[in-house]
């Protein structure tokens, strides 16, 4: 499977980033899970190496390399038997910072993107909050503009790096009225004034500096919005598909390293004469362990390459960190009882990792939350009667292309002119918007578009009655999306 996935210059990748590993990172590690955080001084040394920016482009100091580059590094740093120590570099690269490199201005990037990739800065994203936690939508973080500035009051809980970090990717209201339509994203700096931070006490990922944040009237200047104002909820909705990759990796890395460690142990250990390794009860659990740690990282592997291809794998993504985080948690549970009475005893690795594991089911949505998302879209119970929208425009159940392009052209006719092309792409055909021209166009050209979103005829059609909203459709998966994400945000403009 590595050589299916892995170049050659992928495994020199390995093994360099291996050996810095073990030269800069292993040796520490006890002592910085005593400290609970890295240095600062760290931070430089992985930016040297080039490994904070591995998937960004060389105009702001990253290597532009393929996924399975990140793959290998979050596979490698999980290794490390620390979570925490892990999740901060992850944070760093995959969660925070790429909203700013999809949404944030080019001068945002010069001032926020270019110092995370040097290790000059460090990053987080700051979405929970004390009564909201997968339930984004229900934040109540407000900001609110005051001429050049944005005034921002409320607070934030388990935010990784919130305490030593320098700058926070902050989910606020700036439009408390309306519903997740008014969700934003704020770029503010840790040391703004008003912001303070309570570092919290934590079960596992004690070498993760996680904090709960307070915000109390700080002044934040308008530039400092990433994309535009209200968009932040679906900005979130791209975000959050590769947050939820990037833990599927590190949960079936973790689960097969602790594997790895377990294995050692008991061909050491002896009992009743013999390694324990031989014994057909445990042998028959290894057995059971191995089969499912390599099919669900054949899964991931898989969700990695349709992320570097380009799909917007929701359901996919979902699957992938719902399964995988679930086996860590199994694996790590089994492995300490390979151990016996040493694994209960801090001295021996496992006992760390069995306590860092168990947040895998609960950060970047739940299990239980992953399992509603694909409850939603593996289970279709959702039937599609005459209705009439709020504009107006009746579409039949069972309409076909080409009435459905005649209530598409209607609708859009009555729309400002979304400046780009957006093509819908079904079995039965397509149908290309194109408002580069002044005015909304509609076809059935199956031409090239600056976002192509694969999706069916039918929930196309619950979209255009109303049953269906554009948020409902992201957060469902029920668009595959691709080109640029941004300009499928506008759809809101056509469907909201």
């Amino acid at each position: 499977m590595d050589s299916y996935y892995f170049s050659e210059e992928h495994q020199m990748f390995r093994t360099s980033l291996r050996a810095f590993l073990d030269r800069e990172v292993k040796p520490f590690i006890d002592e910085w899970e005593e400290q609970q955080q890295i240095p600062k001084d760290l931070w430089p040394k992985f930016a040297e190496m080039g490994y904070l920016g591995l998937n960004y482009p060389e105009k702001y100091g990253g290597l532009d390399l393929d996924f399975f580059f990140s793959v290998i590094f979050v596979e490698e740093i999980s290794r490390c038997f620390s979570g925490g120590f892990a999740v901060n570099l992850m944070v760093q690269q995959y969660m925070a910072s790429p909203y700013i490199f999809h949404h944030g201005s080019e001068a945002l990037k010069q001032k926020y993107l270019t110092r995370a990739i040097a290790g000059q800065a460090v990053s987080s994203i700051a979405i929970s909050e004390p009564g909201a936690g997968s339930d984004v939508a229900n934040i109540q973080t407000r900001a609110i503009r005051q001429g050049d500035h944005y005034v921002v009051n409320g607070s934030k809980t388990f935010i990784t790096n919130g305490v030593y970090g320098d700058f926070l990717v902050t989910v606020v209201k700036t439009d408390p009225d309306a519903g997740v339509a008014g969700i934003s994203l704020l770029v503010i700096d840790r040391e703004a004034e008003g912001v303070s931070a309570t570092k919290l006490k934590k079960l596992g990922w004690h070498a993760s500096d996680t904090a709960e944040l307070a915000f109390d009237n700080v002044r934040v200047p308008v530039e400092n919005l990433l994309g535009e104002a209200g968009k932040g909820f679906y900005y979130l909705m791209g975000g959050l598909q590769l947050e939820r990759l990037i833990g599927a990796i590190a949960g079936v890395a973790g689960a097969q390293h602790a594997l790895e460690y377990a294995l050692q142990y008991m061909s050491e250990r002896h009992a009743f004469g013999r390694p324990i390794n031989k014994f057909q009860v445990l042998r028959h659990r290894v057995a059971d362990l191995s089969t499912e740690i390599e099919s669900a990282k054949a899964f991931v592997y898989q969700c990695s390459r349709m992320h570097n291809d380009g799909h917007y794998a929701v359901k996919e993504c979902s699957m992938a960190k719902l399964l995988a985080t679930e086996l860590a948690d199994k694996a790590m549970y089994q492995c300490l009882q390979f151990f016996g009475g040493y694994g209960f005893i801090e001295e021996f690795k496992i006992a760390r990792m069995f306590r860092d594991s168990r947040v895998g089911t609960i950060g970047g949505g739940t299990s239980e939350i992953m399992r509603e998302i694909i409850a939603k879209m593996v289970i279709d119970d959702q039937r599609y009667d005459e209705a009439a929208d709020q504009h107006g425009t009746a579409l039949a159940s069972g309409a076909d292309l080409t009435e459905t392009t005649e209530v598409v052209k209607e609708r859009a006719g009555q729309a400002p002119a979304i400046g780009s092309r957006i093509k819908f792409s079904f079995a039965e055909g397509a149908i290309l918007l194109d408002g580069t021209g002044g005015e909304n166009k509609v076809s059935n050209q199956d031409e090239d578009a600056q976002c192509t979103i694969g999706v069916d005829l039918q929930d196309f059609q619950a979209l255009l009655d109303g049953s269906l909203s554009p948020m409902n459709a992201f957060m469902a998966g029920k668009f595959d999306v691709q080109g640029d994400m941004s300009l499928a945000m506008k759809l809101n403009q056509i469907f909201g």
